[in-house]
């Protein structure tokens, strides 16, 4: 009934920027996993391999080079891509969730799918949801279904509830989690593809995945390129049917199993995972040219982006002896509340609406997608949707706007531990890295300063904390992150509220 009361209300408030005869642009997000910023060739003038698919892309539209991610790791990054919410202010308050986990989404809160779906928009998830869903179990499940070691009996034979289709998505592919999470399973529109009958794991170290349940049709090697034909065939019957569509495409790598086809080992001349980022650049030339095949690229918005940097278990060693850095001149990677961890490639292509290609260090959020394609669609959202997010349409249209973009960014890290970036300055409400990088332990931060302050203009590898040195802007910027909290919006508006407790662990900073 809430769902429906919202959705009741969009159609009331939809503007007529769009009228059912005008042409609507497609819109296709492909969001990489584990990838970092450095490792597209035209963010990183040092890079081992070219990426000219994603190069491609931005030399014909618009690349940004200060985007960021919501969240270092998967899940809270997704949750802020499909709901224009920060991941923070889910039940979730740290880590990700798993293969048999619950839905983090509520039925009720509106995603960027049931928005476009209002607007008559096919849509379509395919790939990676790691957002968590309802499987039909056999007797009583677990208490906690979170974790690595949970494995539950379920009926693969019964539909599963509260996923991708129950989301804003008309039609759905995918599996659960990460393609290193059990239960290793496809599922369509609500139901798996085949029922698993063996059980399969691979310890090395950059295949890895964990043991699990494997279905007969899944086989961890062919689904990257298994997902890629999916989304083509897709886009093939999609414009054949003259309706406008909107396709994430949540692609399983360059993450863990690293696992190159053969086509690409030894393409990158880096090692294993420079072969997969290579063969994830090919999916983005797939995809443009099955555009290209139905001429619908230039009324297609066109989005590369990754959900958080790259891993460490890309080999960061091994790649530098290569000459690469997947994180760039930037410290840290993946799980880390440093710009390695969060800022990321984001690549716009859309020919008829971009009329000249360029470059930008607007600042943008993976938690702007939802008011973007609410402003392109002619959509006023309701107060208690998109609490987080702005549009950055009119830095695509090169159009007037008030600068910056943002009044202030938020920043989270596997462990729950904030940073604001606004202007020149990032504040990081903690001593250490939040994630995997050192200082990460009790001992290494021992004797840190409890915050750190750095001017990424002058300082973009986070080397000097002047934390001691503006304490002016350190109180300017934590009033300000704590305002955003406390206010369960970062945008104007009525003041909302927050999932979950009214304080957690990493919030200890506000009690000062």
């Amino acid at each position: 009934m809430k769902k429906t009361l919202i959705l009741l209300i969009l159609t009331f408030l939809c503007s007529d920027v769009f009228s059912q005869s005008d042409t609507r642009p497609n819109i296709i997000i492909i969001l990489a996993d584990d990838m970092g910023y450095g490792d597209v060739s035209s963010y990183n003038d040092s890079s081992a391999f070219e990426t000219p698919h994603i190069d491609r892309l931005a030399e014909n539209g618009v690349r940004f080079t200060q985007a960021y991610t919501t969240s270092a790791v998967c899940t809270p990054t997704r949750y802020g891509l499909l709901t224009g919410r920060y991941n923070w202010r889910s039940t979730l308050k740290g880590g990700v969730t798993w293969g048999f986990s619950e839905p983090l989404i509520p039925e009720g809160r509106l995603t960027v799918g049931e928005m476009l779906q209002e607007r008559d928009y096919h849509t379509a998830f395919i790939g990676k949801w790691h957002l968590g869903w309802d499987w039909e179990f056999v007797g009583d499940p677990p208490e906690n279904l979170n974790g690595p070691n949970v494995h539950p009996d379920v009926d693969y034979s019964q539909p599963i509830k509260n996923g991708p289709n129950d989301r804003g998505f008309s039609y759905s592919y995918g599996f659960s989690a990460s393609l290193d999470m059990s239960p290793y399973v496809y599922v369509e529109d609500n139901m798996p593809t085949a029922i698993p009958t063996e059980t399969t794991v691979n310890y090395d170290q950059k295949g890895f995945w964990r043991e699990g349940l494997t279905s007969p049709d899944f086989v961890h090697v062919e689904v990257l390129p298994h997902l890629t034909d999916q989304s083509v065939q897709y886009i093939h019957r999609q414009a054949d049917s003259g309706q406008p569509f909107f396709l994430y495409y949540a692609l399983p790598a360059p993450h863990t199993p690293i696992l190159p086809i053969t086509e690409f080992m030894g393409k990158s001349n880096s090692n294993m995972y420079g072969d997969f980022v290579l063969q994830v650049d090919d999916v983005v030339g797939q995809i443009t040219e099955a555009l290209k095949q139905n001429n619908i690229l230039e009324d297609t918005i066109l989005i590369f982006t990754t959900d958080n940097g790259a891993s460490p278990l890309s080999d960061y060693p091994e790649l530098a002896r290569a000459g690469h850095n997947p994180s760039y001149i930037f410290r840290g990677h993946k799980a880390d509340i440093f710009e390695g961890g969060l800022r990321v490639p984001f690549v716009v292509s859309w020919p008829s609406g971009i009329t000249n290609s360029f470059v930008t260090d607007e600042t943008i959020s993976t938690v702007d997608f939802m008011a973007t394609f609410a402003d392109l669609a002619g959509v006023s959202l309701p107060e208690n949707a998109a609490e987080d997010s702005y549009s950055f349409l009119s830095v695509l249209l090169q159009a007037e706007y008030e600068k910056p973009l943002r009044e202030a960014t938020v920043l989270h890290s596997i462990n729950g531990r904030f940073a604001i970036v606004k202007d020149e300055w990032k504040l990081i409400l903690w001593p250490g890295s939040g994630g995997w990088s050192s200082p990460n332990t009790a001992e290494e931060m021992e004797g840190l300063p409890r915050f750190q302050l750095y001017n990424l203009e002058k300082d973009p590898s986070e080397k000097d904390n002047l934390y001691h040195s503006y304490p002016e802007i350190v109180e300017e910027l934590k009033s300000l992150l704590e305002s955003y909290v406390n206010n369960g919006r970062s945008t104007p508006g009525e003041p909302q509220r927050n999932d979950g407790p009214e304080r957690w662990g990493q919030l200890e900073w506000m009690d000062d």
